[in-house]
């Protein structure tokens, strides 16, 4: 068995449709994809059999004489014809050339009974037609045909079709309206014998060929082949010997067929889906768009709220370590400021982030994945718009909870005491402890003169009171300067820490929106534009 080859031109383009087969369920019309699966389907098994062979099938209802014209055709008495009402009721195959046609006619589902062959010295003068495997089809208009499928079927297999048309009904509705209007792009293997020619006058036969040319193209097919032929006289066998003949020694028909049925349901496709400016559209999520739906998701969990909260908390807490102890000491009898901001624990204000207003923090999330999936998908086919927008959604119903337990983990260890606080509180507590002694040393030496023993005769010596009250004055000024500069150092750490903690929940944001939105996204993105380049390939 010989393999058929194809022109370069037929192959990417099989592939191409294979792809659109795979991207489009639930995007394109089921009908439309079965009838593109059905091609590919019909495709592969035609290009693995014989391309020494040409099927050509005859076609029409029933009276049009067309078992009559496959008799005269194969020359021999093949098909029963009949004179009331006659009909034919299953698929007869003439042969020219039988070796190698056998999985063909297998594939074409012909029953052995109704397999003839011409292979034998009778056929000496239709050598042009070797290769041909001539189907004489049952009438496609018959009761049976209601039921049984099979013209329909083999119409779709054949290499090649001859509508066989009778003159009382060349123009019959149940065969255009069916048949000829989806002819369209498949003039190169389409042929229409007028028969029963000898009915008509001369002049009737070219007005009626004028009127069927005519018809014809205004259903769609450009250049129409039409042969008058009559089985009863002869006339024209020979001249749709030929138009076969010529079909069967090219080799082509079925590849030309391949062909148009592909260009039609290309057509389709372009109308159900029109390639347009879809090339255009984003593949994936670029970084502006991910940053933009990061903040947006941040401003939805509120952590900038978060970073403020920790500052101010860091702030309040060093207060108690590295604040002149004074203010401090007087402080307490004022109420805890902490009370008053509600700052106390902010690991709890974290695991509250969708407490009490979930419903207002979900639309938030919800608002800012729909900004997302709405700038990705502008000018989209309204199908993969859709498709976007679930891909977007498809987990944000999750991902509320998903970004409060992420960033719960991130909470701040608030009993944390950096090691520079302490060595601070020592110092500030060395110069309350010189002052206190400064106070002691006054005391004695205003209070007690003389009065003291003679280890301590010193404290009382007047002559050092002043240099002690400068030595408290200074004590005083050290102790508030190292106050005022361990503020702006505190002030400094906590705007660091806020930072710190603002780009750690940045970036789980980051992570959690990238896994739960911008994934599932960018996987529709990418099967819109796969699914596009395909149809570009397919039209090429």
């Amino acid at each position: 068995m010989t393999t058929m080859t194809t022109r370069p031109a037929l192959a990417p383009r099989l592939s191409a449709l294979t792809k659109v087969v795979e991207l489009g369920p639930g995007r394109l019309d089921k009908k439309l994809l079965n009838e593109a699966s059905g091609l590919l389907l019909r495709s592969g098994d035609r290009l693995k059999l014989s391309s020494e062979h040409t099927v050509v099938a005859l076609a029409g209802g029933t009276g049009s004489g067309k078992s009559s014209l496959f008799n005269s055709l194969s020359g021999l008495e093949l098909s029963p014809t009949g004179v009331r009402r006659p009909t034919t009721a299953r698929t007869h195959a003439c042969v020219w050339g039988l070796e190698g046609a056998g999985p063909l006619l297998d594939w074409l589902q012909i029953q052995w009974r109704h397999r003839f062959s011409r292979a034998s010295a009778l056929d000496k003068g239709d050598s042009q037609l070797h290769g041909l495997i001539l189907l004489d089809l049952p009438d496609h208009d018959s009761i049976r045909a209601l039921t049984d499928t099979e013209a329909d079927r083999l119409i779709g297999l054949a290499d090649l079709v001859v509508w066989v048309l009778d003159p009382q009904k060349y123009a019959d509705a149940s065969t255009h309206r069916r048949y000829v209007t989806e002819l369209a792009g498949h003039e190169a293997v389409t042929v229409f014998a007028l028969n029963q020619a000898d009915r008509l006058t001369a002049e009737e036969l070219a007005e009626l060929v004028i009127d069927l040319n005519d018809l014809l193209r205004r259903e769609g097919v450009e250049h129409p082949s039409v042969v008058p032929t009559s089985a009863v006289t002869g006339r024209g066998i020979e001249s749709l010997k030929s138009v076969i003949a010529t079909a069967v020694a090219r080799r082509r028909a079925a590849i030309q067929k391949l062909e148009a049925d592909l260009h039609r349901l290309e057509q389709r496709l372009s109308q159900s889906m029109p390639l347009g400016e879809a090339l255009s559209a984003p593949s994936s999520v670029d970084e502006a768009r991910r940053m933009g739906l990061t903040d947006a998701l941040c401003d939805a969990v509120g952590v900038p709220a978060v970073g403020e909260a920790m500052e101010n908390v860091y702030a309040e807490r060093s207060s108690r370590w590295v604040g002149w102890p004074y203010p401090r000491w007087f402080s307490k009898f004022r109420s805890d400021p902490l009370k008053s901001l509600r700052l106390e624990d902010v690991g709890e204000e974290i695991r509250g982030i969708t407490t009490g207003s979930v419903s207002a923090q979900s639309a938030e999330v919800a608002n800012a994945v729909q900004a997302l999936a709405d700038g990705l998908s502008m000018g989209m086919h309204p199908v993969w718009r859709t498709a976007v927008h679930q891909a977007a959604r498809s987990r944000s119903g999750q991902l509320p909870q998903a970004l409060t337990e992420d960033l719960t983990e991130v909470a701040p260890q608030l009993d944390r005491v950096p090691g520079w606080w302490r060595l601070l509180k020592v110092w500030q507590y060395f110069l309350v402890a010189a002052f206190v002694a400064g106070v002691a040393w006054l005391a004695a030496g205003l209070l007690m003169p003389g009065q003291l023993p003679p280890a301590l005769e010193l404290l009382g010596d007047s002559a050092t009171l002043p240099w002690v009250g400068l030595m408290m004055a200074s004590v005083l000024g050290l102790g508030a300067l190292s106050g005022i500069a361990s503020r702006n150092f505190v002030e400094l750490g906590a705007s660091r820490e806020r930072e710190r903690l603002e780009r750690e929940m940045r970036r789980r944001v980051a992570a959690v929106s990238a896994t739960m939105v911008v994934e599932p996204v960018e996987r529709e993105l990418g099967r819109h534009h796969a699914f596009y380049t395909a149809l570009r390939d397919l039209s090429a």
